[in-house]
């Protein structure tokens, strides 16, 4: 099989790609994840995948290379990963009693054959009615500033819920496996059969 390639920074989604068992290499691609003007939520996920991944390449030419990108979409608007207390506490806050949606691009690149797969993944969170008391103990426990949406579903994010709506929950950590596998079988990977 030829070397895959991770192409991110998140302890989160190297955690979700373990899953499956599969030896890859975690490498950060350095692009510009600037909005263009006039994009939607999808498109933006969609090329920054495909740009983490061609970005990538320039380092492994002969790689398999994963790319993905997450935003939540909250009443229209693109959320990202807060940063700070503050911006977390808006974002949860603006979520309470709604349902947000979160697209995750993925693209698996080959950088072999130069074929590129590519897609988007939507998964919907329903929040519960929350009170900033309870924003502000959850956010002290987990300090998700580095994540879309200001929680981690895998953790205790999830009593923030009310209903999760989606084909995959790893989506939610940014990592769709379902269609990921998908994609790999494309490029001849059958993450069942590796060591035949």
């Amino acid at each position: 099989m030829q070397t895959l390639i991770l192409g991110s920074s998140s302890p989160f989604r190297a955690e979700v790609l373990k899953k499956l068992g599969i030896d890859f290499i975690q490498h950060a691609p350095d692009i510009d994840e600037s909005v263009l003007e006039g994009e939607t939520a999808p498109s933006l996920v969609e090329r920054l995948a495909k740009e983490k991944a061609l970005a990538i390449a320039k380092d492994y030419p002969e790689a398999l290379i994963i790319g993905s990108d997450q935003v939540a979409v909250i009443d229209g608007k693109i959320l990202g990963k807060p940063g700070n207390h503050e911006t977390a506490v808006k974002q949860l806050l603006s979520a309470s009693g709604k349902a947000v949606t979160f697209y995750t691009g993925l693209a698996l690149y080959n950088a072999q054959s130069l074929t590129m797969h590519h897609l988007v993944e939507p998964f919907t969170v329903h929040f519960r009615s929350l009170s900033e008391k309870q924003i502000h103990f959850y956010l002290e426990q987990e300090k998700p500033y580095q994540c879309a949406g200001s929680f981690k579903s895998e953790g205790l994010g999830i009593a923030l819920f009310t209903k999760l709506e989606g084909d995959d929950p790893n989506s939610l950590i940014g990592l769709p496996l379902i269609k990921l596998i998908e994609l790999l079988n494309k490029e001849g990977v059958d993450v069942l059969q590796l060591n035949e």
